[in-house]
């Protein structure tokens, strides 16, 4: 199914501070639901102030979802991505002054941190992901 209805991809930008936790399991997510939805979507991720890697709580949570991020890349936001998305998510953090707004934003400020938990942060995120699909499917 494509979402836009006019054969192109969508890209979800998900941010959060360091680009490692939320972001990149909201958007690790999302790929996966999409492509067993049939949806023309792609999640990328980046941070604010990205970590030099991936926790290993985040690599292996994931990895408990059949999602392997051991060679991800952490990068990030720019202006460039920023302007690539069709929709940006942005979690618990604030874009930079420089960042022009995105055409679609959203803001996921009470999600709980993976570092108290991998367990209900990913449900949380995941549940969050879910309805966005859904959103972005009737539009």
């Amino acid at each position: 199914m494509d979402i836009e209805g006019d054969g192109l991809t969508r890209t979800i930008l998900f941010v959060c501070l360091h680009g490692s936790a939320k972001s990149l399991i909201a958007a690790e997510h999302l790929n996966r639901l999409a492509a067993r939805q049939g949806f023309a979507v792609r999640g990328e991720s980046a941070g604010i102030e990205p970590d030099a890697e991936v926790p290993q709580a985040v690599v292996l949570g994931l990895a408990a979802d059949g999602i392997d991020v051991r060679a991800y890349r952490l990068r990030q936001i720019t202006p460039e991505l920023l302007a690539a998305a069709t929709h940006v998510v942005v979690c618990g953090c604030e874009l930079p002054t420089f960042m022009s707004p995105a055409p679609s934003l959203e803001r996921w400020d009470d999600l709980p941190f993976v570092s108290d938990g991998y367990e209900p942060a990913r449900s949380a995120i995941v549940e969050r992901v879910e309805h966005l699909l859904k959103r972005l499917g009737r539009t």
